[in-house]
């Protein structure tokens, strides 16, 4: 079976008014399930295919984290309702995934709200970001994962020219996750504003 119809995904986005650096003005996004088996799939798969190539941390007010993994994850493990992504002695860290049937008050603001797959546009309708956040009960940001950018280099600083290899990543996850196929739309950017 197909990914996105077996998790029952919408492959067209909705768009969303969006004030942001670099010129961003509307995100296209993807809305996933909040299951644990989605989710365990999704994770393992976006980690162990594309952990050379990602940026994650949690995205809060007044700071963005955007941690490269300095080598592939060691293993997976999922015990009490949080899958755990460990990375030998680089370290490890726990997303809530599940919880018991009937939600408890202590539990229910840990637990996965909503995940999107994500792409930014500028006034233009060009895209210029791409990535995946996931929010918890509350509303807070639990995760954010940023594809590789063809106008940023690994230093975090401009391309000269965009490096459009840069969006295999992307496409690689918006093939298997929503059913889409690799669309000219993201090479018509032209960097941050």
């Amino acid at each position: 079976m197909d990914m996105p119809q077996r998790w029952n995904i919408d492959p067209e986005p909705k768009e969303i008014k969006a004030g942001g650096c670099g010129g961003v003005a509307l995100r296209q996004e993807w809305e996933l399930p909040v299951t644990k088996d989605f989710l365990i799939a999704f994770f393992t798969d976006v980690f162990e295919n594309h952990w050379h190539e990602l940026r994650y941390g949690p995205l809060v007010p007044g700071a963005a984290y955007e941690i490269m993994c300095a080598a592939g994850p060691s293993r997976f493990s999922v015990s009490g309702g949080y899958l755990t992504i460990f990375f030998s002695k680089g370290g490890h860290f726990h997303l809530c995934v599940d919880g018991p049937e009937e939600p408890t008050e202590h539990l229910e603001p840990r637990r996965p709200s909503r995940a999107i797959i994500f792409r930014a546009l500028t006034r233009e309708r060009h895209p210029v970001t791409w990535g995946f956040e996931m929010w918890n009960g509350k509303g807070m940001s639990m995760i954010a994962l940023f594809f590789p950018n063809p106008f940023l280099t690994d230093e975090d600083t401009n391309e000269p020219e965009p490096k459009w290899e840069r969006l295999n990543t992307w496409r690689a996850i918006s093939k298997k996750w929503l059913g889409r196929e690799p669309e000219t739309l993201d090479e018509q950017g032209r960097g941050f504003a």
